[in-house]
């Protein structure tokens, strides 16, 4: 299995073959927003910068920004996420990818999930 890494906005990434990899949100972070009603990603074919949002997250309590760890292009967007949103609830992390990017190079401050564990409970 891959490794995930976390950046410090929640997001997790996991890097696949090439030059692909699956973006995500940290389980910590859906449990802090509670039951999610909505996730918008931006286009595909759309160029982001490392850190930059990618589109949002509603819950019933907020909305809140999605930050790509890396800077890439969107290559794919999770439709059945989209549509149902709340089985986000359920999911570990590296389980349910928000969207799939093309990247160059792994340009974002990166955690492991040791370094990740001791950030959240900062």
């Amino acid at each position: 299995m891959a490794e995930i890494f976390y950046s410090k906005d929640h997001e997790w990434i996991k890097f696949e073959e090439g030059s692909t990899a699956a973006v995500g949100v940290s389980k910590f972070a859906v449990e802090q927003l509670g039951d999610i009603v909505h996730i918008e990603v931006n286009d595909l074919d759309s160029e982001i910068d490392a850190e930059d949002s990618f589109g949002t997250i509603e819950s019933t309590k907020t909305v809140s920004d999605l930050y790509l760890p890396i800077g890439g292009k969107i290559i794919a967007i999770n439709e059945e996420l989209v549509e149902s949103p709340e089985s986000l609830q359920d999911a570990e992390d590296g389980e349910k990818w928000i969207a799939k990017i093309s990247y160059s190079k792994k340009d974002g401050e990166l955690m492991s999930k040791t370094e990740y564990q001791s950030f959240i409970e900062d």
